[in-house]
């Protein structure tokens, strides 16, 4: 019995503790709680001065202690002890049980008292384990919070990096607005072959190749971004499932962290290859190709770039289709490059269904579909879109470097001319586009097989 009331004693000071540590700090269950621990130090000590009263004190603590339960399950305030709670529940039975035996059946009682005593034994050993468990569950999730924490750190480092990069950008970017008016000025009868003459001098100039960089490094810094947000969910996810003792969920939660962590590993490096690799924009890539399952490349870069817009805006949202022709096998690519490119792509077409989709049309269902395709000894991967399409006097500029048909600040116009690029120069193959306005595009990739 003593065990009981010591008991109730450490569950009313370990809950005061736990309530006290947070934000949710409540005087009300604050004074509650003085007032348990005061009703079980009077238990503790009458039991020991007033020894026949041992069975009232008794039931008396049983009830104390199916309070504190009832209290601690039917409070959020104290939901981070639930799981300690669930762990003193055999305790509170074992005990009850005892005691009714031994109040209405005596004579069965004494035959299995032996049993009850180690039940008790047994129930104690379990609250003590689970109490173990759950102080270093608590120590691992500081450790988490304590590396979130860093992660926080780097990425204002790389806001202040990136903030630095923009400033360059339009510095860059007035110094080659005074060059067109410039060149306005004295090759105004050559205006067909102005575009070529601007193109050229900005691929010459470090600004626009600043500006290459700043916009071919916000994909894998989205990923990176994105990965660590939801990382921070699952985190929360993580502790949810710890205090209802689910640990199979928990560990699967975990696996989740780790792959995420994974990923944005890998796009830190690509990140940091974007950069070295825009040096070499006007050359042929110098990457290593390697057998690749293209269907399982496209399907990958589908997904990412569905789930990275949806992370930028929740209301997002597309329907997504694929058609993979299961006798391509792996051919022979640059598997970053070539991602790189399906990713650009798919992009672009979210960008043109959900432009269209802002225009209000009745039964307008956006919709983007990727497929491949073997015809002989050419490889066909299309990315499809029932967006506007592209108007057809811009047709022919659509390739060419830092035309875009987006608002301003919404695109440097490289992503389709390095895109162009990695397919026709690195890889030996052809990137076509077919348009109709207001009904949609498909771009197509061939490539030897």
């Amino acid at each position: 019995m003593y065990l009981e009331v010591i008991l109730a004693i450490i569950i009313i000071n370990y809950l005061r503790r736990s309530m006290r540590r947070t934000e949710t700090f409540s005087p009300e269950l604050n004074k509650l709680f003085l007032t348990g621990m005061a009703v079980s130090v009077g238990l503790l000590v009458c039991e020991t001065t007033i020894p026949e009263s041992r069975k009232l004190i008794g039931w008396l603590t049983h009830a104390l202690l199916i309070y504190i339960v009832y209290l601690s399950l039917t409070n959020e305030k104290l939901r981070a002890a639930k799981s300690l709670i669930y762990a003193m529940l055999p305790i509170i039975i074992i005990a009850i049980i005892n005691d009714s035996f031994e109040l209405l059946l005596p004579d069965f009682y004494n035959k299995w008292e032996n049993y009850f005593d180690t039940a008790k034994t047994f129930a104690f050993v379990w609250l003590f384990a689970m109490w173990f468990i759950t102080k270093r569950q608590r120590k691992s999730l500081e450790q988490e919070r304590l590396r979130a924490q860093e992660k926080e750190k780097e990425y204002k480092i790389t806001e202040v990096l990136k903030a630095e990069l923009e400033v360059q950008v339009a510095e860059r970017t007035a110094a080659l607005t005074q060059q067109k008016e410039a060149l306005q000025q004295t090759l105004n009868e050559l205006k067909s072959t102005q575009d070529q003459l601007i193109q050229s001098e900005k691929m010459a100039s470090l600004g626009e190749l600043t500006a290459g960089i700043a916009h071919e490094i916000q994909n894998p810094l989205n990923f990176v971004n994105n990965f660590s947000e939801v990382n921070s969910e699952l985190i929360a996810e993580m502790k949810a499932e710890i205090i209802k003792g689910n640990m199979e969920e928990v560990k699967a939660i975990a696996n989740d962290i780790a792959a995420n962590e994974e990923k944005i590993n890998h796009h830190g490096k690509r990140a940091d290859a974007i950069v070295k690799g825009m040096l070499q924009h006007s050359r042929s890539s110098s990457g290593v190709k390697e057998p690749t399952g293209i269907n399982a490349l496209a399907d990958e870069y589908l997904r990412l770039a569905y789930h990275g817009l949806r992370a930028k805006d929740k209301s997002f949202n597309a329907t997504m289709k694929t058609d993979f022709d299961d006798h391509i096998g792996n051919i022979n690519v640059i598997p970053q490059d070539m991602g790189r490119v399906i990713l650009n792509l798919i992009t672009n077409a979210f960008y043109a269904v959900t432009e269209k989709k802002k225009q209000g049309k009745e039964g307008y269902e956006p919709t983007v579909t990727i497929s491949t395709k073997r015809m002989g000894n050419k490889v066909c991967i299309s990315v499809k879109d029932n967006g506007n399409g592209i108007p057809k006097e811009v047709q022919d500029k659509i390739f060419q470097p830092f035309f875009t048909t987006k608002p301003t600040g919404e695109g440097t116009g490289l992503g389709l001319s390095m895109s162009y690029d990695i397919v026709t120069k690195g890889h030996g193959g052809e990137l076509k586009v077919e348009t109709k306005e207001g009904e949609g595009s498909t771009f197509t990739i061939q490539m030897p097989a």
